[in-house]
């Protein structure tokens, strides 16, 4: 039986993940013209809250109920990554959106004309909301109350609302794209982004009924780094990405270092050493990064300098706070929970 405290705490991580989650999605890099105006960013969250705080925590509801692990979940939020740049903004077959000046510059180089999409900016937009606008904030809400991380937080009422305002933001989205710009997605693709998305999301549940108990190790796993040096990985390599040029060399990079990746945080979350403090670290790490990049943004029309930089220095300084308090939250899982259903316990 849940307790009022218990409520309420659950409530408070919901709605936290529900702010968190726009923030690390839109606020970070201050690219757009609303970069600095802090009326404006508060009042954005009305559309934005729903259109990336809903689906993050569908994600993490979703995953706490079937026990999927972290590769699964961001198979999840991947596949809203790709409704939200293929289906709802349309940004992934754009060939000028918003009339941003670089677009074409942006685009052309790695363009595939069967498609009509650039490899460049599938990478950027699908990865991009799979680790910032999903993946990052999900980890660091869930180390700020590790007793709470994993059990759900939502009954259906809750659930329900969460897909009603996600589906009335999408709506307002799309429907705003298909007013103001020209160019528009054709059927042909926004079915094949819905194709893709479906594949993604079945995947998790797939693997989920099908993973076999895992033998034990011939050697004993290595114990994982110390949490900041952890950080500080995530912090490379999230800069790494985003610096990377718009070009096919840039892309098979991108690609290569989302394999390594994950590769070494798999390797190192099989030590029973590796806990949630590990998660928040490589979270925060990433979302470090992503502010600091921020710095050499140029936002969209016309953002006075004091304005753009008093923005980015906010952002970089909640962001590395964030993440210190995340990572150095102590507690311990809810009990009787498989230790291994989830790397990040």
């Amino acid at each position: 039986m849940r307790t009022p405290d218990a409520r309420r705490a659950r409530w408070s991580l919901a709605a936290g993940l529900m702010v968190l989650s726009p923030m690390c999605a839109e606020y970070l890099a201050g690219y757009d013209d609303s970069t600095g105006d802090p009326f404006v960013l508060i009042a954005s969250l009305v559309i934005f809250s729903p259109l990336y705080g809903a689906p993050a925590l569908l994600i993490r509801e979703t995953a706490r109920r079937l026990g999927l692990r972290w590769p699964e979940i961001l198979a999840l939020a991947a596949a809203f990554g790709v409704l939200q740049a293929g289906v709802i903004d349309q940004s992934l077959f754009s060939e000028g959106y918003r009339d941003i000046p670089y677009w074409e510059e942006m685009i052309r180089p790695t363009y595939v004309e069967p498609l009509g999409l650039a490899a460049h900016t599938a990478l950027a937009f699908v990865g991009g909301h799979a680790i910032w606008s999903f993946g990052v904030p999900i980890a660091l809400t869930e180390a700020l109350a590790p007793r709470l991380s994993r059990t759900p937080w939502l009954r259906a009422p809750g659930l329900a609302a969460a897909v009603a305002l996600y589906l009335a933001a999408a709506t307002l989205v799309l429907t705003d794209h298909l007013r103001t710009e020209s160019d528009h997605a054709s059927a042909a693709q926004i079915g094949g982004a819905l194709a893709v998305a479906a594949l993604l999301a079945l995947l998790p549940a797939a693997r989920a009924r099908r993973r076999p108990v895992p033998p034990a190790p011939a050697v004993p796993p290595r114990r994982p780094p110390r949490p900041v040096a952890v950080a500080a990985a995530g912090l490379v390599a999230g800069l790494a990405f985003d610096l990377l040029p718009a070009t096919w060399a840039g892309v098979a990079g991108g690609l290569a270092l989302l394999a390594l990746t994950a590769a070494a945080a798999g390797r190192l979350a099989r030590s029973p050493a590796w806990t949630y403090r590990h998660v928040a670290a490589l979270a925060a790490g990433a979302m470090t990064a992503r502010a600091v990049v921020g710095f050499f943004v140029v936002p969209l029309g016309n953002v006075a300098p004091v304005a753009k930089y008093a923005h980015n220095v906010a952002f970089l300084t909640g962001a590395v706070l964030l993440g210190v308090l995340a990572t150095r939250r102590r507690g311990t899982v809810d009990p009787g929970v498989d230790p291994g259903v989830d790397p990040g316990r």
